[in-house]
């Protein structure tokens, strides 16, 4: 600072040398020392020096400055022709920082000028107003301009797009005289984030000319839409045809193994990452694979990529650490993570504690729970979201406190969404609490009346209490309104290849014999072991028989059964499910992992059931 503040005075009045100095600031305390001098030298009347400053300020983090500048300058030029070429900047400022009425002044003297004549000016005038919100005034200042090209087209697409204005988007994109490679990848990135991947596709399919950023819209489309098959087989297809992938390309294909529960896939893009040195620059690699390894089963991979990055972590690394640790039922080492975060004197956020509360929830923690809870609030001022609110509700719900539970509905400033009445409704089953089972139901049916789940809960609180008429009046409540109760899935990946299993059968029709006859072995090995079939989880009103062939063929079981046919010893099974893990399955599960000797790992749709030697590392809460 003490170097820039002696060239300053060196450089006097002179405004090359003004000029030059601009050009080297690297901060914006050495920035406003140069404008300090313009003004004190006259030099304010140089149109290059104000230009250049004009610039410069535009870019930086309070844009404000340089529309201050240029408010100055209109006042003290009458001719702004030597000066002219900075309205862009300025304009691009104004929009940065929301200065409207200043927008408004610079958009009088632009009608006035000959610059309404120039492109790249009204371009600028468009992108401005739209970064205001001004959506109509853009449109206007679009429909007016005397020359229109591409880069017009393709301004008011773009802020058509970030104002969330997908049907306008879609109306200049089918208007346009000609497109190009910056506006499909627009558009596709529009869609995808409007969950309209098949618009999306039909528009990259349309494409004669791709590049990266293309194939990244396109993949994380169908990633952020729940699609991570599709995603990954995009992902492949980039590679098998040489391009090569950004960062954010690898971020989202990070996301859809994750979903997936893939490891093997995501080891190799682990291994391209570091043989490519991608992660040289972009900085949330590292949280993409500490969240991969942790939905894929691997914690201790996931904590050595944490371990890995101690001098350049940031609040996502945390936070990914801390929501793996939650995952897998590890509340304790969450904790730990989070006072280690305290201590390297890290700011937590909002998802931090969504984190540690989740851990805290899924641990059984009660008294952590509360008082993370608390200290979110008042000692980091953080305001609590309606999905903390649902981690306190769940927790106090799992350990039988239904009352306090509500107690929280009733105090809290939020509306509670359907999560937090599926948490009620959870634990009243859990509990046996028949009416406040009901009252939940009917909440969460209320609030979304196509989630089958809600249905499906209702039906089996009754069953549970052998109220069968009820269960044919919710059943019948969903075939009225078309609602289809979701089939448990579970799918396990064996040499590269998804094998997929339904309730009662496989997916893949070649395995049936040959699973349904491990299945029935396995069966027989461990009822010699103790193993008594659970016939309360058939909410059923049929014969006992007939309760536990369904209950046989649950999806995770058949999955299993083909996992001792194909995986060799030694190697965990990793089984992945759509659906809650039913108490019969983890008892099967555990002690199917001490019978068979084999480590046997379930990702189930809250959270990661690691069973080894005849336990689970939920400690039978989930």
């Amino acid at each position: 600072m003490r170097s820039s503040c002696v060239s300053v005075i060196t450089v006097g009045a002179n405004p090359t040398n003004t000029t030059t100095l601009i050009d080297k600031c690297t901060t914006l305390s050495q920035v406003r020392q140069i404008h300090a001098h313009i003004i004190k030298t006259n030099l304010v009347t140089h149109a290059l020096c104000v230009a250049k400053l004009i610039n410069v300020l535009s870019h930086s983090c309070n844009p404000y400055d340089a529309v201050s500048v240029f408010a100055h300058v209109l006042s003290c030029f009458q001719d702004m022709r030597g000066i002219d070429f900075s309205v862009p900047s300025v304009l691009r400022a104004c929009g940065r920082s929301r200065a409207f009425e200043e927008g408004k002044q610079i958009m009088g003297f632009v009608l006035k000028t000959h610059l309404w004549g120039d492109p790249f000016v009204t371009n600028s005038l468009v992108r401005m107003c739209l970064e205001v919100g001004m959506i109509e005034l853009a449109r206007s200042v679009f429909d007016k301009m005397p020359v229109r090209d591409l880069i017009s087209w393709n301004s008011l697409l773009s802020g058509y797009l970030k104002a969330g204005e997908i049907e306008m988007a879609r109306e200049v994109f089918e208007k346009m005289p000609q497109r190009d490679v910056i506006t499909c990848n627009a558009m596709i990135d529009g869609y995808g984030k409007h969950g309209m991947c098949e618009l999306a596709e039909e528009v990259f399919m349309g494409m004669s000319v791709r590049d990266v950023v293309t194939w990244t819209s396109i993949i994380s489309g169908f990633v952020i839409n729940h699609q991570p098959r599709k995603g990954l087989c995009l992902f492949r297809e980039m590679l098998s045809l040489g391009v090569r992938p950004d960062a954010p390309a690898i971020v989202s294909v990070l996301s859809a193994i994750a979903d997936l529960g893939f490891v093997e896939e995501g080891k190799w893009i682990h291994t391209y990452i570091y043989t490519n040195k991608i992660h040289h620059n972009y900085s949330f690699i590292g949280s993409a694979l500490i969240n991969m390894y942790a939905k894929c089963g691997q914690i201790e991979n996931a904590y050595f990529i944490f371990r890995s990055i101690c001098h350049r972590r940031n609040v996502g690394d945390w936070n990914s650490m801390i929501s793996g640790l939650a995952l897998h039922g590890l509340g304790h080492e969450a904790i730990e993570v989070f006072q280690d975060m305290e201590r390297a004197e890290l700011e937590p956020d909002d998802i931090t504690f969504l984190g540690l509360l989740s851990a805290c929830n899924h641990g059984g923690l009660m008294e952590e729970g509360q008082f993370y809870f608390e200290t979110m609030q008042v000692k980091y001022k953080i305001v609590a979201k309606i999905q903390h609110y649902g981690c306190i509700v769940d927790l106090l719900g799992r350990a039988g406190r239904l009352e306090e539970a509500l107690g929280v509905i009733h105090d809290m400033p939020l509306e509670p969404d359907v999560l937090i009445w599926k948490a009620i409704l959870s634990a009243s089953m859990k509990h046996n609490d028949i009416v406040m089972g009901h009252t939940a139901a009917f909440r969460a049916i209320e609030l979304a009346p196509e989630d089958s789940s809600c249905y499906v809960l209702l039906s089996n609180i009754y069953a549970k209490a052998g109220r069968w008429d009820d269960v044919s009046k919710v059943r019948s409540m969903m075939k009225r309104r078309g609602v289809r109760k979701i089939p448990g899935c579970s799918s396990i990946l064996v040499n590269g290849e998804v094998h997929e299993f339904l309730v009662g059968k496989a997916m893949d029709v070649g395995y049936n014999q040959s699973v349904i006859s491990k299945l029935e072995e396995v069966v027989c090995k461990l009822k010699l072991n103790g193993y008594e079939p659970d016939l309360n989880q058939i909410f059923l009103d049929i014969e006992e028989d007939e309760k536990e062939c369904q209950l046989t063929l649950h999806s995770e079981k058949m999955a299993l059964a083909f996992g001792l046919l194909s995986v060799p010893k030694g190697i965990p099974i990793h089984i992945v499910k759509n659906l809650r893990i039913c108490c019969d399955c983890h008892t099967f599960m555990q002690l199917a992992s001490k019978t068979y000797e084999r480590r046997i790992i379930v990702r189930d749709q809250n959270r990661f059931h690691h069973f080894d030697k005849g336990f689970c590392s939920c400690r039978n809460h989930w």
